[in-house]
C-alpha cells in the first residue's frame, strides 16, 4: 500500500495533481482544498489512497493526514463514493464538515452537489461518533475556541474509558475537555470519575 508520494509537482489542475518520484509520474485525484495547498509549489507530499477496482486502479491525493481521514471515513458511508467524498471535500475543509457533521447541520452537507437529504443524513449519523473517536474533529466548545490546551493523553484515555463504559464518545470528549480546561493536572480515575457525574 502506498502511504504518501514526495516528490516534484510536474502538473496541477483543481482536480489532477502529477508528482513525479523517482522517474515515475503518479497522477492523483485531488480535492480543491489540496489543490489550494499545494498551488505553487514545486516538492510536494501528497497522502494516497489507492481505489482499486476491476477496471481502474485510481490513486487519491491528499495534502494533510486529516483530509485524508476524512475521505476513508465517508466512502464508509452507504451511497458516498470516492468522487462524491472528494466532491464533498471540495466544498468544504475537514474542520468545516467535522462541524457540520457533529452539530447535525444536514442542511449544510445538503448544499454539496451530489448529496441528498437521504445521504447527508446518513453521513451525520454513521459519522458522528467516529470523527470524535479518531480525533478529526476540532475540540472547540459552543462559545468560542479553547483558552488553553489540554492533556491529550490523559483526554484520549478518559474519553475510551467512558466509551467502553456505553457512554458516547462525542458527549464524553467535550465534558473531558471541560474539566481538564478547569483542572489541568487531574489524573485520568479522576477525570473519568468527575465527568460520570455531569454526562447527561
Amino acid at each position: 500500500m502506498i502511504d504518501y508520494i514526495k516528490g516534484e509537482l510536474t502538473e496541477l489542475t483543481p482536480a489532477i495533481a502529477v508528482v513525479e518520484a523517482a522517474g515515475v509520474g503518479y497522477a492523483m485525484n485531488i480535492s480543491l482544498n489540496t489543490f489550494t495547498a499545494i498551488q505553487g509549489k514545486k516538492e510536494v507530499k501528497l497522502y494516497v489512497h489507492e481505489a482499486i477496482r476491476e477496471d481502474a486502479h485510481v490513486l487519491f491525493g491528499f495534502a494533510a493526514k486529516k483530509e485524508r481521514e476524512m475521505f476513508l471515513l465517508l466512502i464508509t458511508v452507504s451511497g458516498v463514493g470516492p468522487n462524491t467524498a472528494r466532491m464533498v471535500l471540495s466544498s468544504m475543509s475537514p474542520a468545516e464538515l467535522c462541524n457540520s457533521i457533529s452539530t447535525g447541520n444536514e442542511r449544510m452537507i445538503k448544499t454539496i452537489k451530489g448529496i441528498g437529504l437521504k445521504t447527508a443524513q446518513r453521513i451525520i449519523v454513521d459519522l458522528r461518533d467516529k470523527i470524535v473517536t479518531l480525533g478529526i474533529t476540532q475540540e472547540i466548545p459552543a462559545g468560542g475556541s479553547i483558552e488553553q490546551p489540554v492533556n491529550n493523553q490523559v483526554k484520549d484515555e478518559a474519553v475510551s474509558a467512558l466509551t467502553m463504559l456505553g457512554f458516547s464518545p462525542a458527549p464524553s470528549q467535550k465534558v473531558v475537555v471541560k474539566i481538564l480546561q478547569d483542572n489541568p493536572a487531574m489524573p485520568v480515575e479522576l477525570v473519568v470519575k468527575m465527568a460520570l457525574k455531569m454526562i447527561k
